[in-house]
């Protein structure tokens, strides 16, 4: 079974049939490999988990890996050649045979899928890559900064010389030039008897690139009258007179009301997001109540402290039916289809209960997920994530969202409740009217000072008031 031994390790079949030159040539390639693996986990883990987000170094990965089955089954054939009919250990039986191929095949097999599937999910969920940051790859550029005439030598000579000035540019990172990075997050609902796709769930995340420090603003559902980017819009109002839920679809039944850089929908929503707030919103990531449901199910499901007892006799179930849902006070382990019911209902409470509940599960979601729940559920997440999932997030970009990662401290989100007990100042038939301005106000200080912004509005951090119930 030495063919089994290489396999296992390069150059162990070859050790023990005698041919110790190549074995020694095998252990040294080994320990190069090994050593390379090591450092690159202990000291470079972020730098891995870039190459899993960038299209190009998974191609180079799904070819490294093929030439190491080819490598893998060379030298096994190679023990194996060596071992003579005779030699030592013999040759394989048909058992055997079997199980040095499956040593030899389903590594590889694996990581070909992770790799080859993860490839497949950025290049469909995320956008084009970014040509504006293409545009500006790394470069060097000469320039010849003139003629430069050396002293006399000792023959009495001169010596004139042209030099010229290397200048080499590197592509900036996401956040260059940005105070803050703004992204919404939208939970997308197109169930029965809707009209049309409802963004009943929507979430700005707004972080510090330098501190990590991060402020998340719910935005009520009922909002109406919402104001507009200029240029945008059909009404002479400069706002969108109905609920901000609606906008999407208005967008799509009115696309040239809605031009900008982007789909009219989402230049609907970002541009009515940016005039409430005050801010440039940069990216928007949408998913369906099924994607949202997946997803939580393939990370092997979310535990949630449940302050207070949510019963909703009639809750309407994905998909379409309505059934009867408990979820008791205490520490739960919640499915997909629970931990959406614990955001969504709002039978017995309202908009603004159901709004903090989803940033709370939002926030426990991204506490609880590391790479064993993510490699775990790998093939059911991609799935979800092709079906259910969009972004403008660029493909090349994500490796600059991968940086910020060790920056982001979930126990520091500040988050602004948006009720109608505090920002409401007025309505009409289906409609509800808060205060744009006292919202601005309230968001600008919360980005810009957030200690300050949290002792005035009484406000503590998210992490904090997820044990409270607001229902």
């Amino acid at each position: 079974m030495l063919a089994g031994a290489s396999v296992l390790l390069p150059g162990l079949g070859h050790f023990y049939s005698g041919s110790r030159r190549k074995a020694g040539l095998l252990f040294l390639f080994d320990a190069i490999l090994l050593s390379v693996f090591v450092v690159s986990v202990l000291w470079y883990r972020l730098e891995v988990v870039k190459l899993w987000v960038s299209p190009e170094a998974l191609m180079v990965i799904m070819a490294f890996n093929l030439g190491a089955l080819i490598f893998r089954s060379v030298v096994a054939l190679d023990s194996y050649a060596d071992v003579g009919t005779d030699g030592v250990g013999g040759r394989p039986h048909a058992l055997g045979a079997i199980l040095i191929g499956a040593l030899l095949v389903v590594p590889h097999a694996l990581i070909g899928f992770l790799a080859y599937t993860q490839y497949d999910v950025v290049t469909t969920v995320f956008a084009s890559p970014d040509p504006v940051a293409a545009a500006v790859t790394s470069t060097t550029t000469t320039t010849d900064v003139g003629p430069v005439v050396a002293p006399p030598n000792s023959f009495g000579s001169t010596t004139t010389t042209t030099l010229s000035a290397t200048t080499t540019t590197t592509r900036p990172v996401l956040w260059d030039g940005l105070e803050r990075l703004n992204v919404v997050l939208l939970g997308a609902d197109a169930g029965q008897g809707r009209r049309g796709l409802r963004t009943d769930t929507t979430i700005v995340v707004s972080i510090d690139p330098s501190s990590g420090q991060i402020a998340m603003f719910s935005v009520p559902r009922d909002l109406s009258n919402a104001p507009l980017s200029e240029g945008m819009g059909l009404w002479d109002c400069n706002c969108f007179p109905d609920l901000i839920t609606h906008l999407y679809d208005s967008a799509v039944k009115n696309p040239e009301a809605f031009s900008g850089p982007g789909e009219p929908t989402f230049n609907a929503i970002k541009g009515a997001l940016g005039e409430i707030f005050g801010i440039p919103i940069h990216y928007y990531a949408m998913v369906t109540l099924n994607g949202f449901v997946g997803v939580v199910d393939a990370l092997g499901g979310v535990t949630i402290e449940v302050p207070k007892t949510i019963v909703d006799d009639t809750y309407p179930h994905e998909d379409g039916s309505t059934q009867r849902v408990v979820i008791e006070a205490g520490n739960q382990e919640l499915d997909g289809h629970l931990a959406l019911a614990y955001a969504r209902i709002r039978r017995q409470s309202d908009d603004f209960a159901r709004m903090h509940r989803q940033r709370c599960v939002l926030e426990a979601v991204i506490e609880q997920t590391g790479p064993i729940e993510i490699i775990a559920g790998f093939g059911k997440l991609a799935a979800a994530a092709k079906e259910h999932v969009t972004t403008d997030i660029p493909q090349d970009r994500l490796v600059d969202f991968v940086d910020l990662i060790p920056k982001l401290d979930t126990s520091r989100i500040s988050s602004l409740r948006i009720t109608r007990g505090q920002y409401k100042t007025g309505g009409a038939p289906g409609r509800v009217y808060y205060d744009i301005d006292r919202i601005r106000v309230d968001a600008q200080e919360l980005i810009n000072d957030p200690e300050a912004a949290q002792a005035r509005l009484g406000l503590d951090s998210l992490d904090s008031t997820c044990v409270e119930s607001f229902d």
